[in-house]
């Protein structure tokens, strides 16, 4: 335990020495585990008169996440913005392509570089870890063609670290659940609209409500596909009649339980082997 803790130590400490590198930093700030924690030692090592934090809103974003995110960075005494942007008015990316989150984080991107290069700030960096690498990201990808820095990955630091640390910091997204864009519930090549967004939306709300923490709601044209933890599979069945109707409501004919429970990035099991390891890129667990 001691050398594991120290080596988490020694990668924080490399992580410090990357970012005052970098002398000022615009930071994409989503509100999830790793953009926190990145902003966390951005302030740390830095200095909040060398950081922005910008969180950007859109159709794809939770009500909710951009509440917490406000909320996180003005816990953090983080300089902040929140600019509005739309994933559906990229060409190319309500169709859903499998490398549909580069259109995403090059879009991103494209915001973010200007208003740094506005005020003075020597970088955009964002929230890539160490365990994106070999996944199906291809946000990576948009990263490294526009010289956006991903300080996590470079540092060579794991989900599981920045939880552990998260949690020795007092941050209180140590234990929130992995987040993706709502537009990873919708299977590849199937339309991204805003209404299709809109339901995803309250329908995953209205679980969070009922108290599940880690929930997707995937859908399959007018079918949910519902996923929860496989441990809390039990704990839905009693709410199971609540559910159907209230999605109903929300306009989905069909509502399904998965039986094999979340996991990250299940719409990628469909996905020819050699896509699912080579592409790489956005952030956080879909």
């Amino acid at each position: 335990m001691e050398s594991m803790e120290l080596l988490i130590e020694q990668k924080y400490e490399r992580l410090g020495e990357i970012l005052r590198s970098m002398g000022k930093v615009v930071v994409a700030f989503s509100g999830g585990v790793d953009s926190a924690f990145l902003l966390k030692a951005a302030l740390q090592f830095m200095g909040p008169e060398n950081v922005l934090a910008i969180t950007a809103d859109s159709e794809t974003y939770p009500v909710r996440e951009k509440l917490e995110a406000i909320e996180l960075a003005k816990d953090l005494n983080a300089p902040h913005e929140v600019i509005h942007t739309s994933e559906l008015n990229i060409p190319g990316y309500a169709e859903n392509p499998t490398n549909r989150c580069y259109f995403c984080k090059n879009s991103l991107f494209d915001h973010l570089i200007p208003i740094a290069r506005e005020r003075g700030y020597a970088h955009v960096v964002f929230g890539a870890i160490a365990d994106d690498l070999g996944e199906h990201r291809p946000g990576l990808q948009a990263a490294h063609e526009q010289g956006v820095r991903a300080p996590l990955l470079e540092a060579g630091i794991k989900k599981s670290e920045i939880r552990h640390l998260s949690r020795k910091f007092g941050l209180k997204t140590w234990d929130k659940p992995s987040f993706a864009c709502l537009s990873s519930r919708i299977p590849y090549g199937e339309a991204i609209t805003a209404q299709k967004l809109s339901m995803i939306d309250q329908a995953e709300d209205f679980l969070i409500q009922l108290g599940f923490r880690q929930v997707r709601v995937r859908q399959h044209e007018n079918l949910a596909r519902i996923e929860v933890p496989a441990s809390e599979l039990g704990e839905l069945l009693p709410v199971a009649e609540t559910v159907h109707a209230k999605l109903k409501e929300i306009g989905y004919a069909y509502v399904t339980l998965d039986l094999k429970g979340y996991r990250s990035g299940s719409l990628n099991e469909v996905l020819p082997a050699d896509q699912q390891a080579v592409q790489a890129g956005a952030g956080a667990a879909n």
